[in-house]
């Protein structure tokens, strides 16, 4: 099959809904009603203020850093306690620059006993802590909120071991995940996780947030392929679950509590995790469809006919391509749709894959499912499509400000949404775009704005949550609720599942010092 070949073209259904508190009159103006809708969710205890319940609550009692402190600090880690503020300021601001904290103090531990020692110092002196990776995320989660104390992983970045029989790596949390994965292809493995952060995003950040990325489809979360982790606790206790054993029913699988956690229970220093074996054979098709409806029915169509081989099926909409040619510049391959879909296919036989492929493609074509494609088998052409794709979340950057939301959602109801927002919204914002993740039902929804706008965000939520709330969705499909979205978690999680949350928080790190102000609500029902 050559490289970029081109191929020789259904309404969408919308469901509008509406939820209001039922004490006020529907006669109102949508803003109106979005503003009445912030102070009803914070009448039931879930906002931090009546406009803004993704606000930072108030400072918490903790002490603040004093030279007697840094001393310790200095002593235990000479050369790597940072107190320049030029040298903070990346730290203290979260990828989006949208969360800013004021944190006086980065370390920089290189070994899971330096963190050991850091936080039981901490613990004592009832020091917060902000642990960060490579500060990739989305809801705050990774920045301080006041003064914490940043403690970065950036230097613990060792591949401990990896089994090439097996495919288990152990490394330390620090590893940057593109790094991990070029060090498993020239082993012929591969990580099974992939992400448009892959270069700067590190493992245990990755671990703590359940990052889904690009290879769900084929390899499953990160709740399945990572066999152990190393965790430091609240009080400087090491608990080495550090596992290379694929069965292991001894007992609570404790690692699970930490894996999505975001840092608020324990500290990861180090991950063993199962790579697969490097596919032989890799194709990527760029399509196009004239409607949701039949994305849907191309995706039906992609599983019964790749099967084994399928593993990625992703898709942006028209808006998305726009912005990708506006803003970086990038050239859509294939003739102008209202949705495009990436298809990845990966296997051990090349002749095989391109079979099934050439089969797939011809049955979509000729039923009208699929109005246009291409196909890349070269490397370079690969990366190329793959941009498409993965540089949306950069072109949104040169929108002005951006909303985002990360859904998840029966995939039959992903792009309803989309289009609900954008009739709810009218024109109150500059743009709405959905791109994601059809194989597992995640929907990126982004709204822009010039500048950040208060009336805007009113209008969104808590709209967009109890959309998702009404067809038993999640809020956070794999970016977790870091500081933005903690008082929103009861519309995915009854109150005895929070109830829950908080009392293992309370057990493992009492003080509160790990992460405050992220994950859980304020006020916990």
């Amino acid at each position: 099959m050559g490289i970029f070949q081109r191929f020789a073209r259904i309404p969408l259904k919308s469901t509008y809904i509406w939820s209001l508190c039922r004490q006020y009159s529907t006669d109102l103006t949508a803003v109106d009603r979005a503003l009445i809708q912030h102070r009803c969710v914070h009448s039931r205890g879930l906002g931090a203020s009546p406009g803004n319940p993704g606000a930072a609550p108030p400072r918490l009692p903790f002490s603040r850093v004093t030279q007697e402190d840094l001393a310790f600090f200095r002593t235990l880690l000479p050369g790597r306690t940072i107190t320049d503020p030029d040298l903070l300021k990346s730290s203290n601001v979260d990828w989006l620059k949208t969360v800013e904290g004021n944190s006086e103090v980065l370390l920089r531990p290189k070994t899971t006993e330096e963190v050991s020692q850091i936080l039981r110092y901490c613990n004592e002196r009832n020091l917060a802590v902000c642990p960060q990776g490579g500060n990739t995320g989305l809801v705050g989660g990774s920045v301080p909120v006041f003064d914490e104390i940043i403690l970065s992983t950036s230097l613990m970045k060792q591949v401990i071991t990896f089994d090439n029989i097996s495919g288990i790596l152990t490394c330390q949390a620090g590893c940057v995940l593109e790094n991990l994965s070029n060090y498993l292809e020239e082993r012929d493995f591969i990580m099974p996780l992939d992400l448009g952060a892959k270069g700067s995003c590190h493992i245990g950040g990755n671990v703590s947030t359940n990052a889904g990325g690009l290879r769900l489809l084929r390899y499953g979360s990160l709740r399945g392929t990572v066999l152990g982790l190393e965790v430091v606790l609240a009080d400087g206790r090491i608990l080495n679950c550090l596992a290379t054993l694929r069965k292991d029913n001894t007992g609570y699988d404790l690692k699970q509590l930490f894996i999505g956690s975001e840092g608020t229970l324990g500290v990861i220093t180090a991950v063993s995790i199962l790579c697969p074996r490097k596919p032989k054979a890799v194709n990527v098709a760029f399509l196009g469809c004239s409607s949701f409806q039949q994305l849907l029915e191309t995706f039906q169509c992609c599983r019964g006919m790749l099967g084994e081989i399928l593993s990625a099926f992703e898709f942006l909409d028209a808006s998305c391509m726009s912005l990708l040619e506006k803003h970086l510049k990038l050239t859509n391959p294939i003739t102008e749709s209202p949705f495009y879909i990436v298809i990845e296919t990966a296997g051990s036989n090349a002749t095989h894959d391109e079979e099934k492929l050439h089969k797939f493609l011809e049955e979509v074509m000729t039923s009208s499912l699929v109005t246009d494609g291409t196909v890349a088998t070269e490397a370079t052409k690969i990366k190329a499509l793959w941009s498409l794709r993965e540089r949306v979340t950069e072109a949104l950057t040169h929108e002005g400000y951006t909303y985002k939301y990360d859904i998840s959602l029966p995939v039959e109801k992903i792009y309803d949404l989309v289009q609900d927002m954008r009739g709810h919204l009218g024109d109150m914002a500059k743009n709405v775009v959905g791109y994601g993740h059809v194989g597992d039902g995640n929907l990126h929804l982004n709204i822009t704005s010039p500048s950040k706008d208060p009336a805007l965000l009113a209008a969104i939520e808590p709209y967009v949550y109890e959309w998702t709330s009404k067809w038993k969705g999640s809020i956070s499909a794999e970016h977790g609720l870091g500081l933005k979205k903690r008082n929103y978690i009861y519309y995915s999680k009854p109150s005895e599942a929070v109830a829950l949350m908080g009392s293992i928080k309370a057990m493992l790190d009492p003080k509160g010092i790990l992460n405050p102000y992220k994950t859980l609500p304020d006020n916990i029902h």
